[in-house]
């Protein structure tokens, strides 16, 4: 018995929050930044079948990597700036004052892998926005106030930009200058965020954009091995995704967040020494056979296996004799006589058919247009299985009348295939 194994061929729906920032030209242009998520089997964690995030972070999370770690969030920074284009009145009304409306809903694109067409859907929401923003002047020299701390507090209803307005949420960061505020706040929907001045600012400018994002990926066990991509794009000033208002316009009007995720599946089996070479025998061996001439009711061999497996994958048979139409043969060495070798997989538990079912003796057929699919409910690591070989009862009576050679012997295939 000759085994071939491939390799190798598989999204439980993912979900991780990051922050966001993207990188970009200080000049006019589109801002695009590359998302990139990693699955790959573990088998340390053979449940967790879930994407990782290896985009490397900047901004927040270089300033607070424990937080980030323990929260599983990341951080990049674009570097658009968005700048006043003329004087926030105090009072004003929210499109003229420093507003915050972000896409904080969920959104949906297509993220497809070229080679095999498979086509997954990425979801993505704006879940936090964050900055520091720069006035013209001082705080202490905008409300007459005896510091900084107290001219920050006074400059803006509901007090400093540590604490926005609902339905934004603080984080906590808030770092502050004579003539600056650092700030990051979380954004639960796409309702917006809104400072009003309690005093006339001349000037103001945004230096930067944080941005942070939570990513719902498909399932990976779901997905064929390889890279999909898919992009999805923002408008970022008055009225559009991005909406500061209608006095802070930034440099840059457009944002592109270029996704990839690569999967990297498993397919492999493992079969112990010796057990390519398969040997038919009965119940009990061939005492009763040969000291009293009682026919056999089947001849039949177990052979196990260990197999990892995070894809869908199929199995079919080759043969290495013509004879039958779906199960391969044996013939014997004298006459030439053909009899029927019926070769049926069992799987560990992890791995079913496509309907859910487990896989206990599935007869395996000969052809690629008869191989049969299973898939897993998790990656399934070093796991036994088993292959049964049999010639069945029907075929007992003909392989053992008188004149028929010494032995029977013959090959069989059996392919993993993971190009599903």
């Amino acid at each position: 018995m000759n085994l071939n194994t491939a390799w190798p061929g598989g999204f439980s729906r993912g979900r991780w929050l990051g922050l966001l920032a993207m990188f970009a030209a200080t000049t006019a242009g589109a801002a695009t930044q590359e998302i990139r998520a990693l699955f790959t089997p573990d088998s340390a964690n053979p449940l967790r079948n879930e994407f990782v995030n290896k985009t490397p972070s900047s901004g927040y999370c270089e300033y607070y990597p424990d937080i980030c770690r323990n929260s599983n969030t990341f951080s990049l920074r674009l570097l658009t700036s968005v700048e006043s284009n003329k004087a926030l009145q105090a009072d004003a009304d929210p499109r003229n004052s420093a507003m915050f409306k972000v896409p904080g809903g969920w959104r949906s694109l297509n993220v497809t892998n070229p080679e095999t067409g498979d086509v997954q859907a990425v979801e993505v929401r704006i879940a936090g926005v964050g900055s520091n923003h720069v006035l013209s002047d001082t705080a202490v020299n905008l409300t007459g106030a005896e510091n900084a701390g107290e001219g920050h507090n006074k400059l803006w209803k509901g007090l400093s930009w540590v604490n926005p307005a609902p339905p934004c949420v603080s984080t906590g960061m808030g770092f502050y200058g004579a003539r600056t505020y650092a700030f990051f706040w979380k954004t639960p929907d796409e309702r917006a965020c809104v400072k009003v001045a309690n005093f006339p600012i001349p000037a103001m400018t945004y230096e930067y954009l944080d941005f942070a994002y939570e990513l719902r990926t498909p399932n990976p066990l779901g997905m064929s091995s390889g890279l999909y991509t898919g992009s999805l794009s923002y408008r970022l000033g008055p009225g559009g995704d991005f909406d500061f208002g209608d006095v802070m316009i930034p440099n840059d009007p457009d944002l592109t967040l270029d996704f990839v995720l690569d999967v990297q599946h498993t397919l492999k089996v493992e079969i112990p020494p010796g057990g390519e070479k398969v040997q038919l025998v009965p119940a009990g061996g061939w005492q009763s056979w040969l000291h009293a001439g009682r026919r056999p009711v089947r001849l039949f061999r177990d052979q196990t296996f260990n197999i990892s497996a995070s894809s869908r994958f199929k199995m079919q048979l080759r043969c290495g004799l013509d004879g039958a139409p779906f199960d391969c043969v044996i013939r014997d060495t004298v006459e030439r006589r053909s009899v029927e070798l019926q070769v049926s997989v069992s799987l560990p538990n992890g791995l079913t058919d496509l309907s859910g079912q487990p896989v206990r003796r599935q007869r395996l057929r000969v052809g690629e247009a008869n191989a049969l699919q299973f898939q897993p409910g998790f990656y399934v690591d070093r796991a036994p299985g088993t292959l049964h070989f049999e010639v069945p009862q029907s075929q007992m009576e003909f392989m053992l009348r008188p004149g028929a050679g010494p032995s029977f012997s013959g090959s069989a295939t059996v392919i993993w295939d993971s190009e599903v």
